[in-house]
């Protein structure tokens, strides 16, 4: 037994002795390289600014640089509300909050999936002296040491200074000054209490609160602040609500925005999700994106002259003194074909405006710009050719569990037999439906996405003529893959990220997918091509753009979106123009807008100057690719009857037979000979009839 005993006795000793050495030898390893407390503290938010650069090696944006000002020039209620948000005890604990801390720790180990915030002000502080990406527990300990130090050095108002003036409230204010200033036109000394709780709660999250685009969220987040300041005891509960009911008065928001500000605003809310906002404002980022400054020029005043002109054919220009009138807005986005990198982005009429960015946020129905998708299924699924010859006619299609289907072709008239690359060309409606009909939505639905189109889309009927909303960056993205023989290339605007020392974070490698057959890619190319010479999008031929060019016009139901998504062989361009409250687009005389008549004007006027001094280069066409001319009514090669003639691109296997293709009960499609006349179908539910140009 007593053997036993000095057994267990020594091995608790030699136990004992190995923890603490690891202890001592584990705070060695973490206290030798803690960065050093800079005196006076002031120094502490000294950290390298965060740069942005176009693709040509422009700077476009620096995010950092503070205006510092003593404690005692900052309004009493802001530093009230900021204790209260962020921590509470500041004035009673030493650096770290212990039961902050505790409860952490616990959540952590016991409530797997939820995050508990525990850093205090001046462990919030300590961070600017760590310049390292990792999210690390070791990290966070070095961190609580740093704050200890802090601490013991300075008195609280020091420590609550320097804090106070490196707050990021946005990428153009950084400390409290630079964001009174920027948000209401004020001193930091002359907030009131409604102004200093809307600021106090913006640094959770600059973007997301941003009163300028969010005022609800912003708002939210006041109250959330004003109540914790009533929790504390710095204000009593009817000087909160007094407070929230304090009305806002922003900063003129008209001074002159940046070039590519929504560009800008889509990377930077990419580094603040992935690394955090206080890396983005305090880590000295290095971040190469795929802007082209000379393009982007280039579309924001296309897209500002075109909406100019869609007011004042509208009659909504507002009045002197009256802003509140709805104005057309639109969406403008160009991607390099060969590789997706996002060359120009437009999200709305003038970002001081309206920084709502359209082009990536707002998915709004495509109308017969959807319709490349539909007709390449068509080829890949059903074996068809630009030849095949369908018949425009009036068509029922039963659906089941709901009304039947009866699509009309904005002419209100029928063509009788017609080839596809015709039926194209003309955006006839009732074309695209007999293809959907046959190929099935879900084969339409796989062919977008394949191509690009991520948003949900919708596996009915309807979607061949556009009634699933789209982004703009989506289409632009999607039809390049039509440019570069079914290879899809995933947009992308940032190039690569380094940190303050030159490691790189990030890098974008191009890579492709092959996605579609190059030979019936290369057929849809030459059908949209059809579309810019001699069908529905010929007015970017009248406005002067003369390159080869391959594209699409879409218009939806009432007139409420206006679209033209084209591409060369270098750069594919979306644009859409409608009313943010999808009221219909008519001019003056009532007449509704197209988007050969709204958005193709302003792909055109952008594309022209875009593409300046740029060979004419010719669409790759396939080995397997010949080209036949024959009578579009017919499908087969001209005859003393034709009264036009067209060109259609087709693979070895196929002829131009002349083959009308047959309905499902195996008889032939009516309707050959003069046009008819139109006859109104049935009322049919509303967004499923998509009305389009005509040349």
């Amino acid at each position: 037994m007593i053997r036993f005993l000095r057994t267990f006795f020594y091995t608790v000793l030699i136990a004992g002795g190995l923890t603490v050495l690891g202890v001592m030898a584990f705070l060695f390893v973490v206290v030798q390289d803690l960065p050093r407390v800079p005196d006076p503290l002031s120094r502490i938010i000294e950290t390298p600014p965060t740069e942005i650069f176009a693709a040509t090696g422009e700077r476009l944006m620096v995010i950092g640089g503070r205006e510092a000002i003593p404690i005692s020039r900052i309004s009493k209620d802001f530093i009230n509300a900021v204790v209260a948000t962020e921590d509470h005890r500041f004035w009673g604990h030493h650096g770290v909050d212990k039961l902050r801390t505790l409860k952490a720790l616990w959540i952590t180990l016991f409530e797997p999936g939820r995050i508990q915030g525990a850093s205090t002000i001046t462990q919030q502080l300590a961070k600017n002296l760590f310049f390292s990406f990792e999210r690390s527990y070791l990290r966070k300990f070095r961190e609580m040491l740093v704050a200890l130090q802090i601490e013991s050095r300075y008195d609280k108002e020091d420590i609550l200074e320097a804090y106070l003036n490196q707050i990021a409230f946005g990428p153009r204010a950084h400390g409290i000054e630079q964001a009174a200033r920027s948000f209401f036109a004020k001193t930091a000394s002359e907030l009131n209490l409604a102004e200093a709780a809307m600021l106090a709660g913006l640094p959770k999250s600059p973007t997301r609160y941003n009163p300028y685009r969010h005022m609800d969220r912003a708002q939210k987040r006041q109250r959330i602040v004003l109540s914790r300041m009533v929790a504390t005891g710095y204000i009593t509960r009817s000087q909160a609500e007094d407070a929230f009911q304090t009305p806002l008065h922003l900063a003129s928001s008209s001074r002159k925005s940046r070039t590519g500000s929504y560009f800008l605003d889509m990377v930077i809310r990419h580094l603040e999700d992935q690394y955090g906002p206080d890396v983005v404002h305090h880590g000295g980022l290095k971040v190469a994106t795929t802007i082209d400054p000379h393009l982007q020029t280039l579309a924001e005043e296309a897209m500002t002259d075109g909406l100019d002109n869609l007011a004042e054919i509208t009659g909504t220009v507002p009045a002197p003194g009256n802003e509140e009138t709805p104005r057309p807005q639109g969406a403008l986005v160009a991607v390099a074909t060969q590789s997706g990198a996002v060359k120009a982005l437009v999200g709305g009429y003038r970002y001081a405006e309206t920084a709502y960015n359209r082009a990536i946020q707002n998915h709004r129905q495509a109308g017969s710009g959807f319709k490349p998708f539909t007709y390449y299924t068509a080829l890949e699924t059903l074996g068809f050719s630009p030849a095949t010859v369908l018949v425009d006619r009036p068509l029922t299609i039963a659906v089941r569990g709901a009304a039947d289907w009866q699509p009309r072709n904005f002419s209100r008239t029928f063509l009788g037999p017609i080839i596809l690359k015709k039926a194209l060309m003309q955006s006839v409606n009732t074309i695209a439906a007999q293809l959907i009909e046959r190929s099935g939505p879900a084969a339409v639905v796989q062919t977008a996405h394949r191509c690009g189109i991520e948003s949900s889309l919708q596996p009915v009927y309807s979607l061949a003529l556009g009634t699933s909303g789209v982004s703009p960056l989506e289409m632009a993205s999607a039809f390049a893959t039509f440019a570069t023989e079914g290879i899809r290339h995933r947009p992308f605007w940032i190039e690569r990220i380094e940190d303050a020392q030159g490691r790189i974070l990030e890098e974008h490698l191009v890579s492709g997918e092959r996605v579609l057959n190059p030979e019936w890619s290369y057929q849809v190319v030459d059908m949209m091509r059809g579309v810019v010479d001699h069908g529905s999008g010929a007015a970017v031929r009248r406005l002067g753009f003369s390159l080869p060019a391959a594209g699409k016009t879409g218009t939806t139901n009432s007139y409420k979106d206006a679209w033209f998504t084209g591409f060369t062989p270098t750069l594919s361009t979306s644009v859409w123009v409608g009313f943010d409250k999808e009221r219909p687009l008519r001019d003056r005389n009532g007449v509704g807008i197209t988007g050969g008549r709204g958005a193709a004007p302003v792909w055109a006027n952008f594309m022209k100057k875009a593409m300046e001094g740029e060979p004419a280069r010719e669409f790759k066409v396939p080995e397997d690719i010949r080209l036949e001319i024959v009578d579009p009514q017919t499908g087969r090669p001209p005859d003393d009857l034709s009264r036009e003639t067209i060109t259609v691109a087709l693979t070895a296997s196929q002829t131009a037979s002349g083959t009308v293709i047959e309905n499902h009960s195996g008889e032939p499609l009516a309707g050959s000979g003069p046009v008819q006349p139109f006859q109104p179908p049935p009322a049919h539910g509303a967004g499923e009839i998509i009305e389009e140009d005509l040349p």
